[in-house]
């Protein structure tokens, strides 16, 4: 298993940067068309100045925007940039996304009420990731993720999609499990955690919640 995911990260790699443009394609089919509904979860949790790391083809941006929230955006890639910033120009709404890492983000301390990511890669794991996290969040302000999603139908196909999920190490076998070394260093630099499980038609979507509560000592 470890060695598949190892080969397949080229793959990942170019799907998010030179392949750019295949990215909405694949993500509808692997997901059996659910992707955008798994994305979409995460709005009830959001609020006010929200900064989504991430933002790949820029949907949930879109969402934001028509929705009375003032988001942001930073993402590496720069052919995610661009087909995010045309989205957003086509249908009308502000575009405030720039190209940047998250383990160095160019933003004031304490300006997002949220930060947010939709299926995060290892970047989220960076301890630097998380400082800078913290550091642009405001007092009581939250990190939402979501991290994995769950095929749960029962139908063939269905049950086959959820299965190549597990075979490419996308996705655990079991529903609920958070990366214990996540939930670790999140509450280790001051954030009270927590999640559930939310049923998204035939498939289950987690949600993970992490409350700032105090400075962390990072010297």
């Amino acid at each position: 298993m470890h060695l598949l995911i190892q080969l397949l990260r080229p793959v990942y790699y170019l799907l998010y940067h030179q392949f750019a443009w295949t990215y909405d394609l694949v993500a509808t089919i692997v997901s059996l068309g659910h992707w955008q509904d798994w994305v979409q979860a995460v709005l009830p949790f959001l609020n006010e100045r929200v900064l989504e790391l991430g933002f790949g083809p820029g949907h949930l941006q879109l969402s934001l925007g028509k929705n009375e929230f003032h988001p942001f955006g930073l993402d590496q890639s720069h052919y995610m940039a661009r087909q995010a910033s045309l989205r957003l120009l086509k249908q009308g709404v502000n575009s405030r996304i720039v190209s940047g890492y998250a383990q160095n983000m160019p933003f004031l301390h304490g300006i997002f009420n949220t930060v947010v990511a939709t299926f995060p890669s290892e970047y989220i794991l960076d301890p630097r990731t998380l400082q800078e996290i913290f550091r642009v969040l405001a007092s009581n302000g939250k990190l939402v993720i979501l991290p994995m999603a769950w095929i749960t139908g029962r139908r063939l196909h269905e049950r086959l999609a959820a299965w190549l999920f597990r075979l490419s190490g996308e996705i655990p076998g079991k529903a609920g499990r958070v990366s214990v070394a996540l939930r670790k260093q999140l509450t280790y630099l001051g954030f009270k955690v927590s999640s559930q499980i939310m049923e998204v038609k035939a498939s289950q979507v987690l949600i993970l919640v992490a409350e700032k509560e105090q400075a962390p000592d990072l010297e």
